[in-house]
């Protein structure tokens, strides 16, 4: 198990490592993103839940079939410059 773990940061690099960011980033800056991150967890738990109440869509049988369209293939043209 510790050959796993070996190349992950321990507890203080980890304090270097928010020292650093702190002061790369600035307190406001490092505040914000968490709280994105934060937000953008939140709306994903959220939109993974089965909403309540409604039915889950349908798929439709071949009701509407639509007729074939008669086309014809052109190949494009090439230039030539002189």
């Amino acid at each position: 198990m510790t050959a796993l773990i070996a190349g992950l940061p321990g507890g203080m690099e980890w304090v270097i490592l928010l020292v650093v960011a702190l002061l790369l980033f600035g307190g406001t800056r490092l505040a914000g993103m968490g709280k994105g991150a934060g937000r953008a967890i939140r709306e994903f738990k959220e939109e993974v839940k089965a909403p309540v109440g409604v039915e889950a869509a349908k798929p439709v049988a071949d009701e509407h079939v639509e007729e074939p369209v008669e086309a014809e293939i052109v190949a494009p043209e090439t230039r030539k410059d002189a």
